[in-house]
């Protein structure tokens, strides 16, 4: 009989998204600065693929992984703009339960492969500066390849498995999430049943993504500082912190906002601030990652010029060009 009240009870079929309620009067500058941020997280991040494939001299270590975060970031931002756009334009915060663990399952993969894939970059830097002489033999195309499938498959799986347990949850009413997408945590305080397992899980996945790979992400960098200040050559050491830095820059962010919202006790009075933070892993983080990398780093501008001057008129170029409407031209 129990189980049958439980049944009934379990009539939620959507969600409401209640997003940025907080800031009503600023609906349609929220809507022009995302549409702007995502046009130009896609466009960015596309173009660091597009480069790191079309152009040889980027055919190394350090870009196939900047090509995979870059492929990764578009997917990740994909996952969210788009439907936080959709509500700040029609005002329409609902979403369909399975439109809601859909968006669910896809953020938590990718978020637990970038965590993977910073960690494999900041170890190739590693093996760039502190280890020089093996680097190459080192880092082959089959230790890469590995590297990068594991970091798909792993974020995958894990969130295949735990999307599975989160399917079990029921889902009796309120349905109001207070995020601006299908976040985990206030997920499972909207479920009316037991979840100490599910919370529990959701800890020891969050502990396992986030620390190992920023403790190994820190461990390189420790390493790599102290062999960069060994450089007797200013200019060695310059160029150094400059290949370093963006990364650097990427992974403190990501990492941690990404550890105060998931490992850090909760409190409904801080719902403001954790959307805030979770802006920086899921719409700043993807945002920087071209930026950083096309404006800090002398290959990438390199490969970009040389692709827009293969497109550029000959006599563009030029001022030498004869004029075809000159009485001098040749016919």
């Amino acid at each position: 009989m129990a189980d049958a009240d439980r049944r009934n009870q379990t009539t939620v079929t959507e969600f409401i998204l209640l997003g940025f309620r907080d800031l009503p009067d600023l609906k349609i500058f929220l809507f022009l600065m995302f549409l702007v941020i995502y046009v130009a997280t896609v466009a960015g991040n596309i173009l660091i693929v597009v480069l790191v494939v079309a152009d040889q001299h980027l055919h190394t270590p350090m870009y196939f992984f900047l090509g995979n975060l870059s492929c990764l970031e578009t997917c990740y931002t994909t996952t969210i703009l788009p439907r936080m756009l959709a509500s700040l334009l029609t005002g329409d915060k609902t979403i369909s339960f399975i439109g809601c663990f859909t968006q669910m399952y896809f953020f938590c993969a990718l978020a637990a492969t970038e965590c993977c894939l910073l960690a494999a970059m900041s170890y190739d830097r590693y093996l760039a500066i502190c280890k020089p002489l093996h680097y190459s033999g080192l880092t082959n195309t089959r230790f890469c390849l590995h590297l990068a499938a594991g970091s798909w498959f792993n974020g995958s799986l894990v969130t295949d498995l735990f999307v599975l347990f989160m399917s079990q949850l029921m889902f009796c009413g309120p349905n109001e999430i207070d995020h601006f997408y299908c976040d985990l945590i206030p997920l499972i305080k909207l479920s009316c049943g037991d979840t100490r397992l599910i919370v529990l899980l959701n800890f020891i996945l969050a502990c396992v993504f986030t620390l190992p790979p920023f403790l190994l992400t820190l461990t390189s960098y420790v390493c790599i500082i102290t062999t960069i200040l060994r450089i007797p050559s200013t200019t060695g050491r310059q160029k150094a912190f400059s290949t370093c830095s963006s990364h650097l820059i990427v992974v403190t962010i990501y990492y941690g906002t990404l550890m105060i919202v998931y490992l850090l006790p909760k409190r409904d009075t801080l719902s403001f601030l954790n959307k805030m933070l979770s802006l920086c892993y899921t719409v700043l983080t993807p945002l920087v990652n071209p930026l950083i990398y096309s404006l800090r780093n002398r290959e990438v501008k390199e490969a970009l010029s040389k692709a827009v001057s293969k497109y550029d008129p000959p006599c563009s170029q030029s001022l030498d060009c004869p004029d075809p409407y000159s009485p001098r031209a040749p016919s």
